[in-house]
């Protein structure tokens, strides 16, 4: 464990409208973290990663970076955003490109990298996702699995600092769900710094560093997983991991 901090967050809110999602977050993830937020559907987790992406714009409090406080003002978010991957739930691939072309894409036209190195680059990740034999099939003949597979090449592609993964399973049908997961701890054992919001609670226990349980736009309560799967401080982490375990 590094001691570096990648992201702090302080007192984070977030609204659409009425809704006022996220409530005061506060969170540090240093660099090599595996961080896992769990919670019911509709508890702020998926609008936190799109705060800590630039995809959706804070209301108020403090995002730092890498040690810079990130404005819109400031910073070029596109900037920004090229070091912080993102994987959804949904593989967004470009279905009339093939596997290969998907994660070339972004470092040719994005990092300027020359076509064949972009090419070699794209082999190698695609070798690690356990898909090179797929390089020249379209997206459309791709099971669940591949497809977020190849989605995870592609965030990697642009060789960012740490990996947002959007309930990356919770699409895909369930004996496909073990292909993922096992990319991403490939990727958290060698030291990619995650955040990770997931349902699978298994996989937050053997490969977080340290889980978050966010209700109502708060965040509840934060442990190490064997602590907080087991022994739960909160009264509604224990109910709403009695109704999920």
């Amino acid at each position: 464990m590094s001691d570096s901090v990648m992201i702090q967050v302080d007192k984070l809110n977030k609204s659409f409208g009425d809704l006022h999602v996220l409530k005061d977050i506060d969170m540090t993830v240093k660099e090599s973290d595996v961080v896992c937020l769990i919670g019911a559907s509709g508890s702020g987790k998926s609008t936190l990663l799109r705060c800590l992406n630039f995809l959706e714009l804070k209301d108020s409090g403090i995002i730092t970076f890498e040690g810079k406080q990130v404005e819109k003002e400031t910073h070029d978010l596109n900037e920004v955003r090229q070091k912080v991957g993102m994987v959804f739930q949904h593989f967004h691939l470009f279905p009339h490109k093939t596997v290969i072309e998907n994660v070339m894409e972004a470092p040719i036209y994005v990092k300027k990298l020359s076509k064949n190195q972009a090419e070699k680059e794209a082999l190698a990740l695609l070798e690690k996702v356990g898909l090179s034999d797929k390089k020249n099939v379209y997206p459309s003949k791709l099971s669940g699995g591949q497809k977020q597979r190849v989605a995870i090449a592609r965030a990697l592609a642009m060789k960012p600092d740490i990996m947002l993964f959007d309930e990356p399973t919770s699409a895909l049908d369930p004996e496909l769900v073990g292909e993922v997961l096992t990319t991403m701890k490939e990727l958290a054992e060698e030291g990619m710094t995650m955040i990770v919001v997931t349902h699978e609670m298994g996989f937050a226990r053997e490969v977080a560093d340290w889980a978050v349980y966010m209700h109502d736009g708060k965040i509840v309560e934060v442990g190490h997983p064997e602590e907080l799967f087991n022994n739960p401080k909160e009264q509604r982490t224990k109910n709403f991991l009695d109704s999920v375990l």
